[in-house]
């Protein structure tokens, strides 16, 4: 009887072995077919599942180096229209959406911090135009202002960084913000876009 009593035993732990392998193996096809999964879908998203990878290049961009980043006071000459940086006030402006041209000069100083500044021109962007790029502009560490005597219907800047464009449905507005926004090109990414001044005309 202990005999038989051991032989059984012994035939439960071995069908609960069989039961445990059974089970990794599963598992552990069900963790390899999800990685395959993972792979196929990053190689074909091009790295990314979302957005493009900060080092996607833009066609269009013009970067710009030895860029200053002085704390002055007063009115500053840049060489870019808008500016990409340099010298620039001690106090930045509020990331916001604006209906009235804004000061150079804080504007830089949030691009400096990380932020986006698009532009267009008032005399071309107006209307249901105006309404669509309102609505490309992400609610934090970006700006949007109109500027007049812009070279193109739109300009997207950053620091160092700059694209010009005709269409406010160009899709490189929106990749150029992914990329530059919070983008470590910029000397003080992450530090605050609000806390600063307001600029005129000031929307949301």
């Amino acid at each position: 009887m202990k005999r038989a009593g051991k032989v059984a035993a012994l035939k439960r732990q071995q069908a609960k072995a069989d039961r445990n392998r059974r089970v990794a193996i599963v598992l552990g096809g069900t963790v390899a077919v999800a990685a395959v999964v993972a792979v196929i879908a990053f190689v074909v998203l091009g790295g990314t599942a979302a957005g493009p990878t900060s080092t996607a290049s833009i066609k269009g961009v013009q970067t710009f180096t030895g860029v200053t980043a002085k704390h002055v006071d007063g009115t500053v000459n840049y060489q870019q229209t808008p500016p990409v940086g340099g010298d620039h006030s001690s106090v930045p402006l509020n990331c916001a959406v604006y209906a009235d041209p804004v000061p150079n000069e804080n504007a830089v100083h949030s691009l400096e911090h990380g932020s986006v500044w698009v532009t267009y021109d008032p005399a071309v962007i107006s209307g249901a135009n105006l309404d669509t790029l309102r609505k490309r502009i992400p609610a934090t560490y970006a700006i949007l202002s109109p500027y007049p005597g812009l070279p193109t219907p739109v300009v997207a800047s950053a620091w160092g960084a700059q694209l010009k464009v005709n269409r406010v449905t160009d899709p490189r507005i929106s990749e150029f913000v992914a990329k530059y926004k919070l983008a470590k090109t910029a000397p003080e990414p992450g530090a605050p876009c609000t806390g600063g001044i307001d600029g005129p005309g000031k929307l949301q």
